[in-house]
């Protein structure tokens, strides 16, 4: 298994390209604390992400001790009670094209493959997906939200910023999770978190020490081979 790179600043081409080979959704973390100085260089560092105009839309809410408890306690109590909030955006294209459902699939083939969860067992499916409202247990929980009056390309500055953050705390030996469940919830998140209703809701993040022992971090996913998504136009 390869090893996390050492906390520290990329200082090469060399570390930035090992970070985002190495980076993955990790879904399993110990209970190591993160040292707030170390959460704050690696948000400082998201920040150098490339921005329109230098907007630098977006905002990372850390949410902590009884808040968290709170807004966890509160998610999954929905989500178990099948109830339904309109979300503030839209993710996935409608109808979602085949070649798309089938990464999908592929996606969470990989993931409750690793945990042994068969195709049918819902239940173990659902307790799984249930863990998304609790950060996976993360040290670190974090809601990404955004003003509401932002077009598409805040949201694309936004995401680079995301990623920017995955990226630092990957070469500080951290791991990282994005949260997109968390968008399903909006009035819940921000009435718990009492945000402004100008406040669109992203998605949260999970951000911790990789449990390098628990099987769902073996989960694996493919990229798209490169003539997917690349074509050259003479």
């Amino acid at each position: 298994m390869n090893k996390p790179l050492s906390p520290s600043f990329i200082t090469s081409a060399a570390d930035a390209e090992s970070s985002a080979q190495l980076r993955r959704s990790v879904r399993g973390f110990t209970s190591q604390p993160v040292a707030d100085a170390l959460l704050l260089d690696c948000l400082q560092e998201a920040r150098r992400a490339p921005s329109g105009a230098n907007l630098q839309p977006g905002y990372f809410w850390q949410v902590a001790g009884a808040r968290r408890e709170q807004l966890s306690s509160r998610l999954q109590q929905a989500y178990a009670a099948g109830a339904q909030e309109a979300e503030d955006y839209g993710y996935f294209p409608n109808p979602l094209p085949l070649s798309l459902r089938k990464r999908q699939v592929a996606a969470a083939q990989a993931l409750y493959g690793a945990l042994g969860v068969e195709r049918g067992d819902a239940a173990g499916r659902g307790a799984q997906f249930g863990r998304n409202f609790r950060f996976f247990d993360a040290p670190v929980a974090l809601i990404i939200s955004i003003d509401s009056g932002f077009g598409p390309g805040g949201y694309m500055d936004l995401g680079m910023a995301i990623y920017g953050l995955m990226l630092a705390a990957q070469s500080r030996g951290l791991a990282t999770c994005a949260i997109g469940a968390m968008a399903s919830y909006p009035g819940l998140i921000r009435d718990v978190l009492v945000l402004p209703a100008t406040q669109t809701v992203v998605c949260g993040m999970a951000l911790g020490y990789e449990d390098t022992g628990a099987a769902v971090n073996q989960t694996l996913t493919a990229r798209a081979e490169i003539d997917a998504y690349f074509k050259r136009l003479d």
